[in-house]
């Protein structure tokens, strides 16, 4: 009787295997560039925010390293204030977007949802918790396996109801409307293209769904999907089916001839846009982690500057031409561990090499695009002063020359926030070491965030932004 009992229990996971079936994203039928989850109409309504100023975090992917890594730069913002017209704020507080890939997600989309209660729930919730092992411990229960065996659903939609349970509540992207907290940009990787989609309404247009009705914890599960561990996340592809429009910095690169450079950047998202676009061909969208094709999270970013760059029409769509100052802090917390393969003639086995092989990549791709970064900053500097002698020889003014420039006085600030400017050789080196898992001991999550503390405060590029912001560090 117990055999046939186990027997029939057999046949009734596989039967509702079956039938298991992911979350269906909700289409739209008007493109509406006026509502949604988008920056350019979230961060005007920021209280106690500097209407001149962009100031964006990025965080990087690296499991609880990378979100303890990154929560310890929130907690530095938070401890940092300034004196600004003689009114103490808080530097946090000028935080306008935070993006997020894989672990740094987490981050990102909780301090979006719980803004100041994050400092006194995140650790307990999720950076302490053995988030790996309660996953592990899901998938490996009978009880669950109807849910991602068959069907539609996988093991990445298994992991966004355990994140719902321990941090989001089903929270939805529609719940962040109203908060007085920055815009967080989690990001995934089409795995058919490479290109990245972002949970923002701007994305969610290019394949007509909307984005309100999204769980947070959806978001977060996609940024994380790694490849092979965890399954792609399934998005239904309503793409062409509501009147979407391109922005206007399409229209000033989109013709062969005569299109502004630098541009290549803006000219790929455009190709990639339109692929979104082709739902007839591509009814579904399966996403893994957003760090496949930027592990810093900061493509988006970049694409977005050259946007600007090239069309004064997006500046003016967008409402970007009362910027005067951009803050980037780039929270990357890469690893490097030790390794003693070239002490051995025998090479590692295939799966080192396997996981090497992405990792490697990754790392240097993240490398160039700091250092592009900061090639921006001085390029920017260096062309308006450029600008700026040309127009003095002609027998200008400082004044005349100043006003006379075409390109905005705007200030661009790069920070590098990383385990590599650490000063302690044996702290670094540790924390180079630590795994890329969700589950570390408490002590290590306390190191990252100190270390992350320690490398601000020791920035001279951080003290910088203090002085432009005309302020003094408050005692």
């Amino acid at each position: 009787m117990r055999t046939n009992g186990i027997f029939i229990g057999l046949l009734t996971i596989v039967a509702l295997a079956g039938c298991a079936s992911r979350p269906i994203n909700e289409p739209i039928t008007q493109f509406d560039p006026k509502s949604g989850y988008r920056p350019y109409l979230l961060i005007p309504k920021r209280q106690n925010n500097d209407p001149h100023t962009l100031f964006i975090l990025s965080f990087s992917g690296g499991g609880t390293r990378a979100a303890a890594f990154s929560y310890g730069v929130l907690e530095e913002l938070r401890r940092t204030e300034v004196v600004i017209d003689g009114k103490r704020r808080r530097l946090i507080d000028e935080v306008d977007v935070v993006t997020g890939v894989s672990g740094g997600s987490f981050t990102a989309l909780a301090y979006a949802l719980y803004g100041e209660r994050l400092f006194a729930e995140y650790e307990d919730r999720f950076l302490k918790r053995d988030v790996q092992g309660a996953l592990l411990g899901r998938t490996l229960n009978p009880l669950n396996w109807w849910k991602f065996v068959g069907g539609t659903a996988g093991r990445s939609e298994l992991a966004a109801e355990y994140y719902d349970e321990i941090l989001f509540a089903g929270a939805t992207f529609g719940d962040l409307l109203d908060k007085q907290t920055p815009v967080a940009l989690a990001t995934g990787t089409d795995i058919s293209t490479g290109s990245r989609l972002a949970f923002y309404q701007q994305d969610f247009d290019l394949i007509c769904s909307d984005l309100n009705k999204v769980r947070l914890s959806r978001a977060a599960a996609t940024s994380s999907a790694v490849p092979v561990v965890l399954s792609a996340v399934t998005f239904n592809n309503y793409g062409g089916t509501c009147g979407y429009q391109y922005p206007a910095w399409v229209r000033d690169v989109a013709k062969p001839e005569g299109r502004p450079r630098p541009a290549g950047r803006a000219v790929q998202r455009y190709r990639e846009m339109q692929d979104f676009q082709n739902s007839k061909d591509r009814p579904y969208i399966h996403l893994v982690d957003g760090g496949v094709a930027d592990n810093l999270g900061l493509r988006a970013v970049l694409e977005t500057f050259e946007e600007l760059g090239v069309s004064t029409a997006f500046r003016e769509e967008v409402g970007f031409g009362g910027i005067r100052r951009i803050v980037l802090i780039v929270v990357n917390a890469r690893s490097a561990p030790r390794t003693d393969w070239d002490r051995s003639e025998t090479p590692p086995g295939f799966a080192v090499q396997l996981l090497q092989a992405s990792s490697v990549p990754i790392d240097r791709y993240s490398f160039e695009t700091i250092e592009t970064m900061k090639d921006r900053q001085e390029i920017y500097a260096w062309r308006r002063e450029l600008l700026i002698a040309r127009a003095r020889l002609a027998g200008a003014t400082e004044a005349q020359a100043e006003a006379g420039v075409p390109l905005p006085k705007l200030a661009l600030h790069a920070l590098d926030v990383s385990f590599d400017n650490l000063p302690d050789a044996k702290e670094r080196d540790y924390l180079m070491n630590l795994p890329t898992s969700f589950v570390l001991p408490p002590g290590d999550v306390d190191r990252l965030r100190e270390a992350a503390g320690q490398l601000l405060r020791q920035s001279q590029d951080f003290q910088a932004v203090l002085r432009e912001f005309g302020g003094v560090p408050a005692k």
